[in-house]
Parts: C-alpha cells; sequence; structure tokens
C-alpha cells in the first residue's frame, strides 16, 4: 500500500548498485558490455523455458523462429512496462506504478493458482 520496497532488499541493492558503478568506472567504455553478458547469465525461469520449447521442436529453423519470437515478445513487454510504470508514476502521489505492479503480479499469480488447482492444469501441485 505504501508502496515502497523492503529496507532489507533497498540497501542490498544499493550496495550492489554501488557495486556495479565502480566496476563501470574502473573498466571504461567496455563495462557495459561485460555487465550485460552477466546480467544475461542470471537466472531466467521464462527464458529457460522458452529455450527448452525450442530444444524440442522438429527443426532447428523452427528452434530459432521459436526463440525469435520469445525475443520480440520480451523486447516488446521489456520496452512497454518500464514506459508505463514511468507514467503512472506521475499520477497523484507518484506510487501508483508500484501499486499497478503489485496488483497485477497478485492477479497473476491468483489466476496461475486458479488454473492449476481448479482446471488441473498442474497436477503436482493437487494432493490426492
Amino acid at each position: 500500500l505504501q508502496a515502497r520496497q523492503p529496507v532489507w532488499l533497498d540497501a542490498a541493492a544499493r550496495r550492489l548498485w554501488a557495486h556495479v558503478r565502480a566496476f563501470n568506472s574502473r573498466w571504461g567504455r567496455a563495462a557495459p558490455w561485460m555487465v550485460g553478458g552477466l546480467w544475461a547469465l542470471m537466472p531466467c525461469g521464462l527464458l529457460y523455458s522458452a529455450l527448452m520449447v525450442a530444444a524440442l521442436t522438429s527443426q532447428p529453423v523452427e528452434g530459432a523462429a521459436t526463440m525469435a519470437l520469445f525475443a520480440l515478445g520480451s523486447s516488446l513487454s521489456l520496452w512497454a512496462g518500464p514506459w508505463l510504470f514511468l507514467r503512472m508514476q506521475t499520477l497523484g502521489d507518484g506510487a501508483w506504478g508500484m501499486r499497478v505492479a503489485g496488483l497485477a503480479l497478485a492477479g497473476v499469480s491468483a489466476w496461475a493458482l486458479w488454473m492449476g488447482l481448479v482446471h488441473d492444469q498442474a497436477p503436482w501441485c493437487v494432493t490426492p
């Protein structure tokens, strides 16, 4: 409701960002490429799921098309999300972007639970 990160998470993120800034100043123009490469190695369940789907296709071209479509969808949402978030920050007390993001997360989580429990989309979540 207050649209603020937990204090411990905010402090940890600030410490990490201080290390990244020091790294960037030490390595100069090459630093953004190195930091971006390290960022790409961070675990992402959605990326690994798309990679698994691409690996299970019957032809290499189909796998490449699967990953290209994933990249297109991801790039659109990664562009539109922050744009919308920043636009919402200009409304009212400046916390509406965070509130809407939290509401969206809660809504998608509720939908996933509903699909898993009621529509038997994820049978491992249901105890017999």
